[in-house]
């Protein structure tokens, strides 16, 4: 009778998997539409389908996706704290190289693409946009995306899919060669991300990543600008 039950729920976790990353892909496409602000929602529904499919299949402790009291445990295990300051180091690398090679321009893009949801001008809000955005967007992208179509599809295929769609819902307008670039380092950052969650197995973990490496473009924002 369990083993009837396990296999109902697993059923209906994996429906709600497609149902939801088909949604989340459908949303980001809308991104080729300039007036369009649809691609936004797509984390929203990954928020909702993660904690969607964590009910379906009965996820708990360990087996949740989205873990608080076992953040030292999940730190501790091989390889993950260097993952988690990997994409620290890569943005500041690729906003050099992407200075150098756009004359400085590649910062100003950043900073104009993330102008449209962060303010500026007032520090408290923009500490905690920048919090409730990397946590919002590892549910939707890793906790979701990334951790529950990998339980049904290829691991790298997994990868590469939520990493491509996570990258497209950064595009913003500008010169093709920045946009190009800086959706390529979008991407790349997003797979060190899956990485992160796939060692730790904690969305949570991959959240930390995420607001340092945010933190640290930030200040050099700041520091320049």
């Amino acid at each position: 009778m369990k083993n009837q039950q396990g296999i109902v729920n697993n059923k209906k976790s994996v429906a709600l998997t497609i149902i939801g990353a088909a949604i989340m892909i459908l949303l980001t496409v809308t991104k080729v539409i300039p007036s369009s602000k649809t691609a936004g929602y797509s984390v929203f529904v990954g928020i909702a389908f993660f904690f969607l499919t964590e009910a379906a299949c009965k996820a708990k402790g360990s087996e949740s996706g989205l873990r608080f009291n076992t953040i030292l445990e999940d730190l501790k295990k091989p390889g993950v704290i260097l993952w988690l300051l990997l994409p620290s180091v890569s943005g500041i690398v690729s906003d050099i190289v992407g200075n150098t090679i756009f004359h400085g321009e590649f910062t100003g893009h950043v900073m104009g693409r993330a102008g449209s949801i962060l303010s500026f001008d007032k520090t408290a809000l923009l500490i905690g946009q920048v919090i409730l955005a990397a946590f919002g967007e590892e549910i939707a992208y890793r906790g979701f995306f990334f951790g529950k179509t990998s339980k049904i599809f290829p691991i790298w295929l997994c990868a590469i899919v939520s990493s491509a769609v996570f990258a497209a819902g950064h595009i913003a307008a500008g010169d093709m060669g920045l946009v190009i670039y800086d959706v390529a380092c979008v991407f790349i950052d997003s797979l060190i991300f899956s990485v992160i969650y796939h060692k730790s197995g904690n969305c949570v973990i991959s959240t930390l990543s995420h607001i340092l490496a945010n933190s640290i473009a930030l200040a050099k924002m700041f520091a320049f600008f």
